[in-house]
């Protein structure tokens, strides 16, 4: 079974888990207008107890990588590496090259956000005393 995570728009993050023929078992797209931190692995969760599937039921893990906000694709491609780097699966992105980092012995595959713009970072000044 292969988990898809899509968290390229702003309000909403989608979920889907494919059979390996490529159909659908289930998905879910909830609204998450700048919470998608909070309700990402929540939701993954649910939609796998659900279905009475476990983490360990996933073979491989995709992430849309590519379009939405800086912040939004971020949160899903990290999310994607991290579990793929936990439960020592492949991970592929929808757009991009994979990248390979050694770590000791080991070595694994990450995905890249893909920006289609720089992103909008401000600073304030703040008094000090």
């Amino acid at each position: 079974m292969t988990l898809f995570i899509d968290t390229t728009h702003n309000d909403a993050v989608e979920i889907i888990l494919k059979r390996r023929d490529g159909s659908v078992l289930a998905s879910k797209k909830l609204k998450a207008r700048f919470k998608q931190a909070e309700k990402l692995l929540s939701a993954i969760e649910k939609l796998l107890k659900i279905k009475k599937l476990k983490l360990s039921d996933i073979k491989k893990i995709e992430v849309a990588n590519s379009g939405g906000s800086f912040t939004a694709l971020r949160l899903g491609v990290v999310t994607a590496n991290a579990l793929a780097y936990a439960l020592n699966l492949p991970v592929s992105g929808s757009a991009g090259q994979a990248k390979i980092i050694r770590s000791g012995q080991r070595s694994f595959k990450v995905i890249e956000p893909m920006y289609d713009r720089e992103p909008e970072i401000t600073a304030k000044k703040f008094r000090s005393g």
